[in-house]
């Protein structure tokens, strides 16, 4: 009888442990998903002062902020270098 006992609160122990790593590896993800987040955060608002910055018009800002949202950062990026080579040529 002991070592039925003993063997249960052995077993408890054992899920109590693989509960608890299991709890700290989902904290680490939930933190590692949180600092992407805030870094996901950081660079919209980047580009989003970016876009304020380099747009003349309005809707060069319009045109931006849609690519934002639809085609994503990469093709943001890739629009505003292409108005501020317009605005270059312009200017010269």
């Amino acid at each position: 009888m002991t070592l039925t006992l003993d063997n249960r609160s052995r077993n408890k122990e054992s899920s109590l442990t693989k509960a608890l790593r299991q709890i700290q590896q989902l904290n680490s993800k939930i933190q590692e998903l949180e600092q992407q987040h805030q870094d996901y955060v950081q660079k919209q608002q980047n580009l989003i002062s970016a876009i304020a910055e380099i747009c003349v018009s309005p809707m060069q800002e319009i045109q931006a902020l849609r690519i934002l949202i639809y085609r994503g950062e990469a093709a943001c990026r890739q629009y505003l270098r292409s108005v501020l080579v317009k605005q270059s040529q312009a200017s010269k």
